[in-house]
């Protein structure tokens, strides 16, 4: 596991990485001759394989990958630079070089270094840029035209990003900076038991399960329709990490907390085998369709060949119908076969959650989907045993609020807080370093506590009016003291 997860991996075949351009991510599985378009440029990942993450690759002709050299930049410091951009006008006319030019060049195999230097060459208001300016111009014209790809290593910090720059609304607008103070408030560890409740693609699943590195156990709750694990699968995990991943549907959550919980009607209600019918329904429709073809194929040989007599050509069909009917049975037990094995299997697991559940003592609960946070999280923390961290997190402030004075009114619960963090990204340069003019508007809220345990029948709010009654009557007896 250290070997392929830590640092120094290479690139395998059937490994799931992400590609960076700058700061643009994407996550994509290595896979031999299949094209891969990113940032508009395609390419083959097959030359990547064997190489180390965080390799740096330049496009070549014909879509290949080949490491990039490094190469001494032409330092501006020895060229002329001036002293301000007040009399540079954009005009559009400065650079000689044309579109045609470029695309010559292009044909030509000149590299996009190359380019770079021939345009700098061929401006006419280079020289008469400041020092900044001249790196910003560089800059902008090594994006355009260097086909630089850098393959790294999926971690939650990278697919974080990834998703808030390309999908926001797939995980409720959660920033990279909330999902790691929901990391550290929820006191996620190797070895805990955690339950873990989201809608955000899987990826505060991935983010747990990574940090919990395979040890321990997480039980996922999920809403109708069954887990949605698309960013998890992108954290590329080994086998191992989904031996102690367990999950759990919402809607049986009431009958294990009421202890009428059976497992017998589970396999006919589960959701998961909706996906499981609908793959073996589009097994079984191509089958028709070669079926089809076959006879099609049958029927034009016999029309080819005029020599066969009708009854030979009845025999063979009527063999072909009797092969087909043969492979089509065959093909109908193994699909019930594996969809039977699957149900085991998904029964054995829910079996093993609902124990897990039963005990009462998860070590922490992590909430963050897009349904409103109350009913959830005063349910799941049944589940949860005494002086253990939860958090739940929310797009909007108005649920959590209602969530914490719910909260505060059952009793049961410290330390809650409601928080928002305030992010602001700087750009670091010599010279130039300040905060960067565009930034996030928002990354949600978080609503935090520990769980203790509470006496039967007593509240915050059962003690808040007791205090309430009680300050009234002691104040009329110093008063009527005071006055007789």
């Amino acid at each position: 596991m250290e070997g392929s997860m830590g640092l120094g991996a290479r690139i395998q075949e059937g490994d799931c990485a992400v590609l960076k351009r700058d700061e643009v991510f994407k996550a994509v599985p290595i896979l031999k001759r299949r094209k891969v378009i990113f940032e508009k440029q395609w390419f083959y990942l097959d030359n990547a394989i064997g190489h180390i993450y965080g390799t740096t690759f330049e496009v070549t002709s014909g879509g290949s990958l080949q490491p990039k050299k490094e190469i001494e930049e032409p330092t501006t410091e020895t060229k002329e630079a001036g002293t301000d951009n007040r009399n540079i006008v954009d005009d559009g006319k400065s650079q000689k070089l044309t579109h045609d030019d470029i695309k010559a060049l292009k044909e030509k195999g000149i590299k996009g270094q190359e380019i770079v230097q021939q345009l700098i060459e061929n401006s006419t208001t280079f020289r008469d840029k400041t020092e900044f300016a001249q790196d910003k111009y560089i800059k902008k014209k090594k994006k355009k035209y260097e086909a630089v790809i850098t393959i790294v290593k999926p971690s939650t910090r990278i697919l974080s990003t990834m998703y808030y720059a390309r999908e926001p609304g797939k995980i409720n607008h959660l920033r990279y900076d909330t999902l790691a103070q929901m990391l550290t408030l929820g006191n996620i560890r190797a070895g805990n038991k955690m339950i873990v409740m989201e809608t955000c693609a899987g990826l505060v699943l991935g983010a747990v399960m990574e940090r919990m590195g395979g040890y321990g156990s997480i039980i996922q709750m999920y809403p109708q329709g069954g887990p949605v694990r698309a960013a998890t699968s992108c954290f590329g995990f080994p086998a191992s990490f989904f031996n102690s991943l367990y999950e759990f549907p919402l809607s049986k959550v009431d009958s294990l907390l009421s202890r009428t919980f059976s497992i017998e009607t589970l396999p006919s209600e589960s959701e998961d085998n909706i996906p499981a019918e609908e793959e073996s329904n589009g097994s079984l429709d191509e089958k028709p369709a070669s079926i089809q073809e076959t006879e099609e194929e049958s029927t034009t040989e016999a029309t080819m060949e005029g020599n066969q007599t009708e009854e030979q050509e009845t025999m063979d069909l009527a063999a072909e119908d009797t092969e087909n009917k043969e492979s089509k049975e065959k093909g109908n037990k193994e699909n019930i076969r594996e969809k039977q094995r699957k149900q085991q299997e998904r029964r054995k697991k829910l079996v093993e959650a609902a124990a897990l559940l039963k005990e009462k003592n998860a070590d922490g609960l992590i909430v963050a989907g897009r349904f409103h946070p109350t009913p959830l999280l005063l349910s799941l923390l049944e589940f949860v045993a005494p002086s253990r961290p939860f958090v739940v997190y929310c797009q909007y402030r108005e649920p959590l609020l209602e969530c914490y004075t719910k909260l505060r009114e059952k009793g049961g619960v410290i330390n809650l807080k409601l928080s928002e963090t305030w992010l602001r990204n700087y750009q670091v340069l010599p010279d130039r370093s300040h905060p960067k003019l565009t930034m996030s508007g928002g990354g949600g809220y978080l609503l935090s506590g520990i769980t203790v345990v509470m006496d039967k029948g007593k509240s915050d709010a059962g003690r808040l009016e007791a205090q309430k009654t009680e300050e009234p009557t002691s104040k009329k007896r110093k008063l009527e003291e005071l006055h007789s």
